[in-house]
């Protein structure tokens, strides 16, 4: 258990950047989502329409700290290639 006030405090912030991280990765997720549900019906243009909302979306993840940078270089490279190849 915390014992000083300051330990407490981080206790308490804690939880709640622990609530808005979880649901801002959620929020990039659901835009990931789409993206793979456009290219499972085999959609070009709704896919790429899906990519072009979800790149600013994993881009303010990053800016905020919630996804590191590499990984989601990586995901809207595998996703572009995989839009691409439709």
């Amino acid at each position: 258990m915390a014992n000083t006030p300051q330990a407490r405090k981080r206790i308490r912030r804690n939880a709640n950047r622990a609530e808005v991280n979880g649901s801002r990765m959620s929020r990039i997720r659901s835009f990931l989502k789409r993206v793979e549900t456009a290219l499972a019906t085999g959609d070009k243009s709704a896919a790429q329409n899906a990519l072009k909302e979800a790149q600013p979306e994993l881009a303010r993840g990053v800016a905020r700290g919630v996804v590191h940078k590499n990984t989601a270089a990586r995901k809207m490279s595998r996703l572009s290639k995989r839009v691409s190849a439709l």
